[in-house]
Parts: C-alpha cells; sequence; structure tokens
C-alpha cells in the first residue's frame, strides 16, 4: 500500500546533499569567535580580564550544591542585584540619576546572545543597520541574517573620531526618507576606542524616536561615558544599554549580559531568548561578582596604570600607535603583521590582528593586562621588532 501511494504521490524535487537554509543565513559568513588552545597563554587577543574574577566568585562557584546542578536556574533578585551595583555611587561612580525597575534590566547569555536577540526581535528584511567603521564584528552578521542593509559610516581622521554629523544625517535626514531601524554605537569603540560622550547619543535618541538606538557598554569601565546616569527611559523609551560582567569582573567563561532600557523593549528582546539561556553557574557568579564592585575597580585601575605604562614605552620607541577608550590598542608592527603576531605566539603571547579591517588593516589590537603583564608583552615585542627597549 505504501508502494502503491509513494508512486501516485508527485516525485519531490531535487535536493542537495543537505536541507538549505534562509538564503541570508546560506550567504553568512559566520563571526569568528576566539580560537581553540588559549589557556596557559598571555591572552591579549579577546579584550578579556586577564587575572580573573573576585575570590567571592570562586567561593561561590565551589558552594553549589550537587542538586543545584540537577534544577533549572533561577533568576528572582538577580535584577534587584544588577540595580543595586549600578546605582552605587561608591569608589567615585555616578550611580542613576532615575531609579531602575526591575522589568528594565533584561537577563542574557552574555552579550553577544543580547545583540543577537536585538536583530530577532526588531531588524527585518529590507531595513537599515546604521553604525560605525570599524566596530566590533558580530553587529553584521546578526543584521545580514536578518536580511538588513547596513550603513557603516566610518571614523574620522588619524585619531578616529567619531563621525557625529555623518551619522545625525544618516539618523534624521535618510537618503530614502526611512529612518534606520537600529542605530548601534560601541561606546569605547572597539577596535579604535573612539570615546563619545553621553549627551550626543541622549539627542539622537530623542531625535529619532523610530530608531531604537541601541549603546555596547561592555568597556564603559575604562572611560566612565555611560549614558545610564543620564538615561529617562520612559522620555527616551527607543534608547537601550548593554552591559556584561565579561571584560571587568572576568566572568566571559560563563556569559552573564544585560539590556537596560525601557520595560516594553526589554520585553521584546527577552521575548525571542530561550527561558533558561543563563546558567545557574553563571547566576551564581554573577552574584558574587556584583557584591565585590571594590575588585572590579582595583582591577580596573591596575589596567589604566598598565596603559598609561605601555602608550609611554611605545611613544619612546617611535611605535605607530592608538590608544583611547577600552583595555586595548592598536600598533602598527614595522616588521610583516603575520610574522609579528605568529612570532609572540611563539613567545606565548596572543594578540589580534586587524587585517581587513577598515581603516586599520595592518595593526595589531592588544589587549590591556596589567603592568607585569605588559611588560612580558612588550620585552617580545621589542626582540621580535628590533627595537631598542628603555
Amino acid at each position: 500500500m505504501a508502494d502503491q501511494q509513494a508512486a501516485m504521490d508527485p516525485p519531490l524535487p531535487a535536493q542537495p546533499g543537505f536541507p538549505l537554509a534562509r538564503p541570508e543565513v546560506e550567504a553568512l559568513h559566520a563571526y569568528s569567535a576566539p580560537l581553540e588552545g588559549r589557556r596557559g597563554l598571555l591572552r591579549l587577543d579577546f579584550n578579556e580580564n586577564t587575572v580573573g574574577p573576585s575570590p567571592l566568585v570562586v567561593e561561590a562557584l565551589r558552594a553549589i550544591p550537587p542538586e543545584q546542578i540537577a534544577i533549572y536556574p533561577e533568576y528572582d533578585g538577580l535584577r534587584e542585584a544588577v540595580i543595586a551595583n549600578l546605582a552605587d555611587r561608591s569608589h567615585g561612580r555616578p550611580g542613576l540619576a532615575r531609579p531602575l525597575l526591575s522589568d528594565q534590566i533584561g537577563l542574557l547569555n552574555g552579550v553577544d546572545a543580547a545583540i543577537h536577540a536585538i536583530f530577532h526581535a526588531y531588524g527585518d528584511r529590507g531595513e537599515t543597520l546604521l553604525t560605525t567603521s570599524p566596530t566590533f564584528g558580530y553587529y553584521s552578521p546578526c543584521a545580514q541574517m536578518q536580511g538588513m542593509a547596513i550603513e557603516a559610516i566610518p571614523y574620522e581622521g588619524a585619531d578616529f573620531h567619531f563621525p557625529l554629523e555623518a551619522i545625525r544625517r544618516s539618523l534624521l535626514q535618510p537618503a530614502d526618507g526611512t529612518p534606520p531601524r537600529l542605530l548601534l554605537l560601541c561606546n569605547p569603540n572597539n577596535p579604535t576606542g573612539t570615546r563619545l560622550a553621553p549627551e550626543p547619543i541622549l539627542e539622537l535618541a530623542a531625535a529619532a524616536p523610530r530608531t531604537l538606538v541601541v549603546v555596547d557598554e561592555l568597556y564603559e569601565a575604562f572611560t566612565g561615558d555611560s549614558v545610564l546616569p543620564l538615561a529617562d527611559f520612559e522620555a527616551t523609551p527607543n534608547l537601550l544599554v548593554l552591559r556584561s560582567l565579561a571584560k571587568t569582573a572576568g566572568l566571559a567563561g560563563l556569559r552573564m549580559g544585560f539590556a537596560i532600557g525601557h520595560a516594553a523593549v526589554v520585553d521584546r528582546i527577552c521575548r525571542v531568548t530561550g527561558p533558561y539561556d543563563i546558567n545557574s553557574f553563571a547566576v551564581a557568579a554573577a552574584y558574587a561578582a556584583l557584591q565585590d564592585q571594590a575588585y572590579v575597580e582595583a582591577y580596573v585601575a591596575e589596567v589604566l596604570r598598565a596603559r598609561d605604562w605601555i602608550a609611554q614605552q611605545l611613544i619612546r620607541a617611535d611605535v605607530r600607535h592608538h590608544v583611547a577608550g577600552g583595555n586595548y590598542l592598536l600598533l602598527w608592527p614595522r616588521g610583516d603583521v603575520a610574522a609579528v603576531d605568529a612570532a609572540l605566539r611563539e613567545a606565548g603571547i596572543l594578540v589580534r590582528a586587524m587585517s581587513g579591517k577598515p581603516l586599520i588593516d595592518g595593526s595589531l589590537r592588544v589587549s590591556l593586562g596589567t603592568t607585569e603583564q605588559m611588560q612580558r608583552f612588550w620585552q617580545a615585542y621589542t626582540r621580535i621588532e628590533g627595537l631598542i627597549s628603555t
């Protein structure tokens, strides 16, 4: 009977060896994640915390009872802990001008997942992402997988100044008359370190209510240029801020990110995520990290000291470089970039070549660690490049 039914059915169209995805996905080049085999090396390639998390985090993880691993994670109180941390005015932090509510905090599996969810919730075929260039490489594939057009405005001049007027024109006077669906700003920008004061960002959001203005503040702790102390999400519901515990608190391996904004926007982003995307270990670590802001501030202060030290060495050795915001800098080797990159790896030090990146092709992005770690980097770099170290 089955054979008879098969003979009656029309033949299936010829198929390749596997089912094809949507056209946008078939044409997509995936974002390149960190390489394997990085453990045991000096990790100056992906802007991670280079010393590890607070001892309170390690304690909290070790205290997790075995039965908790068999239970789905619970998030009660974590949003309130985030708010308390953001409102904390100790250590010279500005705190919040307006209190946040728990429904204004989205919990996500790292900021990468937050970015993906934003595009999934708000991006659609034919709409436009407005951003800068060069910037974090994950924005573009997220836009492409939704079929969006990308308008990337280059940074300006040798110091990579923020193209504020060009962004304003594209946002408020789009060529086709349709405002961009998303404006995504990394502040300070990765990889150029370009900083933008919060006031112009808030002005852009207020002037373009039909555009979701997303501010990626992963590296804010190294500059203090946050929009949160001035933000009023009721007045500008199209403003969204992204934060993480990866770069400063040292939780990159556990994935914990936050989307902060109007409750309705946060709700829509969270609608396109899974119910248990954040695991119990990340929750326990996040609680502990948020309670030890002093540890984070001490780590940031050490990174800034290291940044000043390495900048002085680069100046004395007359190495072309650019250092601004964030826990990273750019430098241009005199020798072949790939060869210098490979030689540093041979010395046990990982950096990231900016090959093919607009405006900065031929440079290396070097993450900043402690002063001792940067001294180790500098010793290897001067040997490889044949520089005279002072």
